[in-house]
């Protein structure tokens, strides 16, 4: 068979990802103060956008909108604004600058109504919180030490993790320095016994050895488990502890209670991370027997297009230049809008949806959640089930029993496929937790028992199903439950 070449057209249709497509798919990812923060960021760069100051009513709010519908039909054709030459300055900087505040308490300028309640909070002008390793490091030049110790000691506390144990093995911090064996571990000791207590250790072990060498009355068999016998402890082996260390059931029960007591972690208790606070992105109520959905919309500023752009695009103007930005900026000013709009309607569709779709849970609590996946409510809403994915990313739902991030509602069904009932991931956790929490501490439920339980109640789930849903609510397996 030949070979040729031969040319052709082809018509065919495609979607381009518009610079304008991307930022509305961008606003629907992002969080409530994400985007105040994002249509702040506009107004400042685009002077096209104003804030609607005071109530509109339904008349104004149609006849912007017309308005704006018929500024973008046009927004190709019309000319450019006129430039305003010789516009005044209005504003008295001098009596402003002479009548600003500063920060200080005792400021003359200060006017003797204000209150100082009025006055910014010194308490939120603080930059950021102290870290595990400059706590330490604090403490650690408080002692009297030549340059090299201090630089062998600083380089320990340079590598301790946010749990408060070394990231690297202790030698190989030693082979960094000159420092002799017994000097480099005296050192080592020095910055465990810093507070808090037992930071730097290699190990579990060695952490709680620290703190319990250092306790008020030290207990030489809690040392000695601590230092032998963690692995039999862990399985509540108490008669093989007792019988390697000649002492009673009860003695080695007392020592549990108080190694349970030292701390696994001891570098979380300094920590510099920040409270992160969450704002609901969508509120629902219980009206009349009946939830109702609200978006959140405090903060939002209500966007139009410039009084002032609107008479000088009116006006016109030849000038290219002008025409094009001014073009640019009212196109992107309308998409904003528009975007807006679209989003805070998009949230409210899919909100709406999983409450009706989750009524029980609202009434009764998490124990009564329904399997639902992003196709159920794609379905329902008629869209895409990457539009209900980008929606419910990082987005709170405030309820009268509680704060959900809206993934939660989605859980696959489980159960339902061996004659059993669907129910949700999230309360086949509380089920579990509850079955263990009411369960006798002599003879604990096993993970098979759990699910023989369980199919009495029509939920037919396999044995490593249930022990997967243990594992993620961190409870220990029966044989480390048993006392």
């Amino acid at each position: 068979m030949a070979i040729k070449m031969s040319q052709g057209l082809k018509q065919s249709q495609s979607l381009m990802i518009t610079p304008q497509l991307q930022q509305a798919i961008k606003l629907l990812t992002l969080t409530h103060l994400e985007m105040t923060t994002l249509i702040s960021q506009e107004m400042v760069e685009n002077p096209m956008l104003e804030e609607i100051d005071g109530e509109m009513d339904h008349g104004d709010v149609e006849s912007s909108r017309d308005e704006m519908d018929a500024q973008e039909a046009t927004a190709d054709n019309f000319s450019g604004p006129e430039l305003i030459e010789g516009a005044k300055d209005t504003f008295d900087w001098d009596s402003y600058s002479e009548s600003f505040n500063t920060t200080s308490s005792s400021s003359p300028n200060m006017k003797e109504s204000q209150s100082p309640d009025d006055m910014p909070s010194y308490e939120n002008m603080v930059s950021k919180a102290q870290s595990l390793q400059e706590h330490l490091e604090w403490q650690l030049r408080m002692e009297s030490l030549s340059a090299e110790d201090l630089n062998f000691a600083l380089d320990i506390i340079g590598n301790i993790d946010d749990d408060g144990y070394l990231e690297i093995p202790f030698e190989e911090i030693q082979a960094r320095h000159a420092l002799e064996k017994d000097a480099a571990t005296g050192m080592l000791g020095m910055v465990q016994h810093l507070d808090p207590i037992g930071c730097g250790a290699q190990n579990l072990e060695e952490c709680l050895g620290v703190q319990a060498r250092m306790l008020a009355e030290r207990s030489p068999l809690v040392e000695l488990i601590i230092e032998r016998s963690m692995h039999e402890l862990e399985k509540k082996d108490y008669a093989k502890i007792a019988k390697d260390f000649a002492c009673s059931k009860e003695k080695v029960k007392d020592a549990e209670l108080i190694i349970m007591g030292l701390n696994p972690k001891p570098g979380r208790l300094v920590s510099a991370e920040e409270t992160q606070y969450v704002v609901p992105d969508i509120f629902v109520a219980e009206v009349g027997g009946e939830f109702v959905v609200q978006v959140n919309d405090e903060g939002v500023p209500r966007l139009r297009i410039s009084n002032l752009y609107r008479s000088l695009i009116k006006n016109g103007q030849s000038d290219s230049e002008a025409k094009e930005f001014v073009q640019d900026k009212l196109r992107a000013a309308l998409w904003l809008i528009k975007s807006i709009e679209n989003r805070q309607k998009t949230i409210y569709k899919v909100a709406n949806s999983i409450v009706k779709t989750q009524q029980e849970f609202f009434k009764k609590g998490p124990a009564y959640l329904k399997p639902m996946i992003l196709k159920d409510i794609a379905g329902e809403i008629g869209m895409h089930e990457s539009t209900v994915s980008r929606v419910t990313t990082n987005k709170f739902m405030h309820t009268p029993i509680g704060t959900f991030e809206l993934k939660y509602f989605f859980n696959a069904g489980i159960g339902g496929k061996n004659g059993g009932i669907d129910i949700a991931g999230e309360s086949l956790k509380l089920k579990i937790k509850e079955m263990v929490g009411n369960e006798d501490p002599k003879r604990p439920l096993s993970d098979q028992k759990i699910s023989e339980l369980l199919s009495t109640k029509d939920i037919v789930v396999a044995r490593r199903t249930v022990a997967k849903y243990r594992e993620m609510m961190g409870v220990a397996p029966s044989s480390k439950r048993k006392k």
